[in-house]
């Protein structure tokens, strides 16, 4: 039996999502509980996989259940036994050709950025922070000249090891609510970095330090080293996974709401 699960985690005290021999990630917290409800070994594979510190508002997993369980185990039962900083929000039996990877149409990321001259305090490692005045208007004409299909070999990591930089924007926008900026991508699918490199450039804008034009050059010119820094992981927060209607899962995504400390 095939289960898909919803999920949400703080990532801030994790190595990232993908096992590691050193452990003291979430895939291994997450397969842990679930063995301990399936009474076996169980082996789990997500939508996105997550960087050290990254968030997650709505990650998606699915396993091989080694035995029936109530759909509610898969829930409340498997959430007894992990840290509070994960959580299993929903569980769906599906047929064998689910694959939370390979069936996902698309994933969104929104990145939270704390404009402000300091730093916070309450949302330490729950958002970015940067500490000049950005102008919003210039760094959302840079966003647009992501969207559509393009090489994004600027924003790839050094260590991706996607087979093709070419992956298709399907939104980009960037917006001012109070003292933060949020970021929303939406994309097939992303390289290594790509969404903390995107918006370490587009900070760049937003400063002054390039024109919007500037992203288009980094585009055409493939270059990473012509780009900015990659950006801090921690107002980085998968924020949904969308799959066609037929699997049936619930609402995929959830609103993150800008810098209200409550929401968290």
């Amino acid at each position: 039996m095939r289960v898909a699960l919803g999920l949400e985690y703080d990532g801030a005290a994790y190595a990232g999502w993908q096992t590691q021999p050193q452990g003291n990630t979430v895939q291994d917290a997450l397969e842990l509980a679930l063995a301990e409800i399936a009474g076996a070994p169980v082996r789990v594979t997500c939508a996105g996989r997550t960087d050290a510190g990254v968030h997650a508002a709505a990650q998606v997993v699915h396993f091989d259940a080694p035995a029936a369980r109530p759909e509610n185990a898969w829930v409340r039962g498997v959430n007894a036994h992990l840290p509070d900083s994960i959580a299993v929000r929903w569980s769906r039996e599906v047929t064998d050709e689910f694959h939370a990877r390979f069936s996902a149409r698309s994933r969104s990321y929104r990145y939270l950025l704390h404009n402000h001259a300091v730093r916070p305090a309450l949302l330490h490692g729950r958002v970015g922070w940067f500490h000049l005045p950005l102008d919003i208007g210039a760094m959302h004409a840079g966003a647009v000249l992501l969207q559509g299909e393009r090489d994004f070999s600027a924003f790839r990591a050094a260590g991706c090891q996607a087979r093709s930089p070419v992956k298709t924007l399907h939104r980009a926008e960037v917006s001012r609510h109070g003292d933060c900026i949020v970021f929303d991508f939406r994309a097939s699918a992303f390289l290594h970095h790509m969404v903390r490199n995107m918006v370490g450039a587009l900070v760049y804008v937003g400063k002054g330090a390039h024109p919007p034009e500037w992203i288009g050059d980094l585009v055409a010119s493939r270059d990473r080293s012509l780009a900015a820094p990659t950006f801090s992981p921690h107002g980085l927060y998968l924020s949904g996974v969308e799959y066609e209607a037929r699997w049936q899962l619930p609402m995929n995504g959830r609103i993150i709401a800008p810098f209200d400390p409550l929401a968290f």
